[in-house]
């Protein structure tokens, strides 16, 4: 059967469990010893044998599939809620002898550089798991399959599961880091080498670091909570050092993302401030083009100028009217030619003082 198959094809029978689930086993010190196929008989061999525990792991459950979960197992109705609404921020919460825990993993894809985020729910009793996911990573039946090679560990019940699973969570980001920090350096050097697409680059790197500081900021948190429940709850020694290991990797990648946040913001600076000194260079660019022009204007116009007051001149005495002064005179041609030369002459003279020549 389909995990990822949520929905009943028949709407008028009903909904169960068994619709969404990925695995489910009972486990006695450390072993599996039965894979139940209803729920009913998971919870009937839970009470009152030490060293047992039941592992549910769910796939995008409907609401009516998690309500009966929360019946069998008595879980809290806000964190039902919270697991049927999903997309909650990383948490841990008690509620009575349950932990309600929310962890957002997330994966680096190569193909088109981008992180893909997944969300995961796990209620932790006594003696049971019952994971709830809403995407497909993290890939839970690898954490079930290590597990189960490892018998000791898992035979420290249900909290084995719960490090387990932190583990695998902050694991998955080692890649995610990995995968930004390559991204970052090709955009430090699209920055410098004048890359126009590098500014929306930038913004959806951004946004990507963000959501990877959401995802691991509250792990932190998470992390206290638990080592502080060390002593009252009586946590395995062992289980102790799996944990505080966890948390040392989780605060490594917290602060790798802090910095990768800071080391956009920088580069988003550097970008603003190469970019007005493009779009500077380009004004000056234009001024000094505009500048030239004016002057190729000027000249033109000053040539223009000159060249008009002798065709001037030569027009008025060409026009052939009979009674026109000069016209019969002996020195009208060389007073005209004079008077075209002296007119060109002041032109040019009084053009070049004002440096339009």
């Amino acid at each position: 059967m389909d995990p990822r198959s949520d929905q009943n094809p028949d709407d008028n029978q009903p909904v169960t469990l068994e619709r969404s689930v990925v695995d489910a086993a009972v486990y006695r010190d450390g072993r599996r010893i039965e894979t139940p196929a209803s729920l009913a008989e998971i919870y009937r061999e839970l009470p009152g044998k030490p060293g047992t525990m039941a592992w549910i792991g769910l796939y995008r459950p409907a609401e009516a599939q998690l309500v009966e979960a929360a019946e069998k197992f008595d879980l809290h109705e806000l964190a039902v809620e919270d697991a049927i609404v999903a997309h909650q921020r990383p948490k841990l919460e008690r509620y009575g002898d349950t932990l309600f825990v929310v962890l957002r993993a997330a994966r680096y894809l190569d193909d088109v550089e981008e992180v893909d985020f997944g969300e995961i729910h796990l209620f932790v009793g006594p003696d049971f798991v019952l994971t709830v996911r809403h995407s497909q990573s993290p890939d839970l039946s690898m954490i079930r399959g290590r597990l189960e090679a490892d018998p000791e560990l898992l035979a420290l019940g249900p909290e084995a599961v719960l490090y387990a699973v932190l583990d695998a969570v902050v694991d998955g980001y080692a890649p995610v880091i990995a995968g930004l920090q390559h991204d970052i350096d090709e955009i430090e050097t699209e920055v410098f080498g004048g890359d126009p697409r590098v500014s929306r680059r930038i913004y959806e790197l951004s946004r990507e670091v963000i959501e990877l500081q959401r995802a691991t900021g509250p792990l932190l948190e998470i992390m206290r909570a638990l080592e502080a429940g060390f002593q009252k709850y009586g946590t395995d020694e062992e289980l102790q050092r799996y944990l505080r290991d966890v948390a040392d990797h989780a605060t490594y990648a917290a602060e790798r993302v802090d910095g990768f946040r800071q080391m956009l913001q920088n580069i988003l600076t550097v970008n603003a401030t190469l970019v007005s000194q493009r779009q500077n260079e380009e004004m000056k660019q234009l001024a000094e083009a505009g500048h030239a022009q004016n002057d190729e204007i000027k000249k033109i116009s000053s040539w223009a100028a000159i060249l008009f007051a002798p065709t001037l001149i030569g027009t008025v005495y060409g026009m052939n009217f009979d009674s026109m002064p000069e016209l019969h005179w002996a020195f009208g041609y060389p007073f005209a030619i004079g008077l075209m030369g002296v007119v060109c002459a002041s032109l040019y003279f009084i053009f070049k003082k004002r440096d339009w020549l």
